[in-house]
This record gives structure tokens, C-alpha cells and sequence, in this order.
């Protein structure tokens, strides 16, 4: 690929022409706001000059509803060989690509399971795609040239493959994606009024529940809107569940001994499910979930502190598997929870000790 047009110069689009660009592709963008197609040239994506003639491939990166629209007046444009769409829904812009008569074997669905809270150009980053799922839909018409086009941007961006039907993806993102982002909304709409008081006492569980809630709503809608018979599914399901754990808390309550231990089976049973979906989360690099032990540490708010736990980490000879931080409220401090393998953890506690860390229980 030495071409490419992005159209949408959003966080996925101006990511996907930084990848692009710091690679060599000459990459030219457009943009229905003008001044989001120069800020995202500034950044170094590419040109916001129109390509003189036709480009290799050209990255539809617009809302969901908006796809089908624009892919047809790309192609009416004759603006390139290939094109792909970077949208979260596959199955109804398809359909709506395929009434308005778009060529479909010039085309191939594509979704990048990777995204920020933070929208817009400014948001984005050449390595937002790395190491990430990125879904491909090709149908039997697709066009090998096209399919090889897509497969090669998503090396350039450093991002995994993953071939799907359109309709399977869809039920597979409002499970994985769309109705966490929902749950995630609810829980933190709980927070909006609560006594500052128990805000203050937010811990890095209730931060993890909510992070994905500081999201765009406006952006929401759209992905929502082109999705929501899958998503109303889940949540449908997700709503029998709420239904008998309450019912099961309020036993909990009861004065008869029976319903008591009725409502604790009731409880235990969410719990345990909730331990084997868990369970089947991929691990490390998309591995099998493995289970690691914790270091915790207490480390101060000072420049510098984290860069040298890590390197006594790594004089001691331990790979850190993954990291959490958690920052203590009203104190300069925070809790970093290294995850290293079973084996290693009572060697690194007691290195980390004799480095004069504090290792907490």
C-alpha cells in the first residue's frame, strides 16, 4: 500500500493516518469539519491537501448510521481501488450499503476493537491499534485485492486479524462491548447525586466499573442507535439476572432461617458464574488467563517513584505480568499491585523490602 485516503479524522480515523504516515503511506484526509482534517494533519496524519487521483485504499472512519452514505459517494468518486469501513456495527450498514447499490466486491467491513474514552483528533495515537483484535467481515463478493488491502493495514497498524460474519460480530460486540459501556453508565449515574461523603470513599474497584462511562455520549448514541436489537438482548438476560439477585438480597433480610439461606444459594450462584465468565476473559497477549500473584507496594506521588520500582523489580530478576494503581484519597500516595508469576512474588516482596519499599499485605 502507498496510498490511502482516511474520511473521518476522528480518534479511530487520525490513528489509523498516524499508523499509516509513521510508516511511509502517503495518506490523505478529508473531513466533513475541515478544521478536525487540518488538526489532524498538524499532528503528522498525513495531508489534508485532496489526492490527485485514485488511492490505494480508502478508510470510511464516520458514525455507524453514516457509512453506507458515504461509501457510495466515495465510490461515485472513484476516490480508490479499495475501501473499508472502521465502523462498531457490520450488519446494518451492510444492508444499507447493499440498497443503495454500492460495488460491493470493492469493499470489506472492518472494526478495530480498540478505542478511548477521549474522542476527536487530539485523542488519537499510532499506537492505539497495537497488539488489539481488529475484525474483518469480507462476504463471498469481496474482492481478494481489497481483502489483501485491509489485511494489510491492519499489520501496519500492528493489530491482530480476526475474520467474522457481520451479523456474529454484532450479537459478539453488544456483549463484550456496547452493554459493559451501558452497565458501566449505570452504575456511575448511581454516583451522581450520592452524599459526598460515600464518593470520597470511591476505591480502584468502583474507578474500574466506571472508567468507560466518561465516554462521548453523543458518540454512544450512534453506535447504540445501529446495534440495539443485540444490546437489548443482553440486557434483557442481564435484567433477569438483577431480578433474582434482589430477590435474593431481600431473603438475605428475611427472619426465616429457609429464605435466608435460600436468598445466600441465590448469591453464592451469580457469584460463581460470575467467577467462570470471568475466567474465560483472554490473558496476557490474548493467552489463556493465568493466575497471577500480587505484589502490593506503597510508593509516594513523586516524579520518578514508579520508574524506580521497576527497576528494582527488574534487578531482582521478575517480570511484571501486568500493574494496577490505586491512589490513596486526601494522601500523597498510591498502592502499585504488581502481578508477577506465584513463584516469583516471595522473592520480589522480600527484594523490594531489603530496596527499603514498603510491601503491603
Amino acid at each position: 500500500m502507498r496510498t490511502a485516503l482516511v474520511i473521518g479524522t476522528g480518534l479511530i480515523g487520525t490513528s489509523a493516518a498516524l499508523a499509516l504516515a509513521a510508516r511511509g503511506v502517503g495518506v490523505y484526509l478529508e473531513d466533513h469539519d475541515p478544521s478536525a482534517a487540518r488538526t489532524a494533519s498538524a499532528l503528522g496524519a498525513g495531508t489534508d491537501e485532496s489526492p490527485a487521483g485514485p488511492v490505494d485504499l480508502a478508510i470510511i472512519a464516520v458514525p455507524p448510521a453514516h457509512v453506507a452514505t458515504t461509501l457510495a459517494e466515495a465510490q461515485r468518486r472513484g476516490l480508490a481501488r479499495g475501501y473499508l469501513d472502521v465502523a462498531s456495527v457490520k450488519g446494518g450498514p451492510r444492508r444499507d450499503m447493499e440498497a443503495l447499490g454500492v460495488d460491493m466486491r470493492a469493499y470489506v467491513g472492518t472494526h478495530p476493537m480498540s478505542g478511548r474514552e477521549r474522542s476527536g483528533p487530539l485523542a488519537a495515537t499510532a499506537e492505539l491499534f497495537e497488539g488489539r483484535p481488529w475484525v474483518l467481515t469480507p462476504t463471498p463478493e469481496t474482492d481478494t485485492e481489497v481483502l489483501n488491502l485491509a489485511l494489510e493495514l491492519v499489520a501496519l497498524c500492528r493489530a491482530v486479524p480476526v475474520v467474522m460474519d457481520a451479523d456474529a460480530h454484532d450479537r459478539a460486540v453488544a456483549l463484550v462491548s456496547h452493554t459493559p459501556h451501558l452497565v458501566s453508565s449505570m452504575v456511575a449515574a448511581r454516583l451522581q447525586h450520592a452524599e459526598e461523603t460515600a464518593v470520597r470513599l470511591c476505591g480502584q474497584g468502583i474507578r474500574d466499573v466506571t472508567r468507560i462511562a466518561a465516554s462521548e455520549p453523543g458518540m454512544w448514541i450512534d453506535i447504540l442507535s445501529a446495534n440495539p436489537g443485540p444490546v437489548a438482548d443482553v440486557l434483557a438476560d442481564l435484567a433477569g439476572d438483577l431480578t433474582e439477585t434482589v430477590e435474593a438480597l431481600r431473603a438475605l433480610q428475611s427472619a426465616d432461617e429457609v429464605k435466608r439461606r435460600e436468598g445466600a444459594t441465590g448469591i453464592e450462584d451469580i457469584l460463581r458464574r460470575g467467577n467462570a465468565g470471568q475466567a474465560k476473559v483472554p490473558g496476557k497477549h490474548g493467552s489463556a488467563p493465568k493466575p497471577y500473584e500480587v505484589v502490593a507496594v506503597l510508593i509516594g506521588d513523586q516524579p520518578g517513584e514508579l520508574a524506580r520500582l521497576f527497576a528494582d523489580a527488574g534487578r531482582a530478576g521478575v517480570n511484571i505480568e501486568d500493574v494496577r494503581i490505586e491512589h490513596s484519597t486526601g494522601q500523597q500516595a498510591g498502592l502499585v499491585q504488581l502481578m508477577v508469576e506465584p513463584s516469583a512474588a516471595p522473592g520480589l516482596a522480600a527484594a523490594l523490602r531489603e530496596r527499603g519499599w514498603s510491601i503491603r499485605a
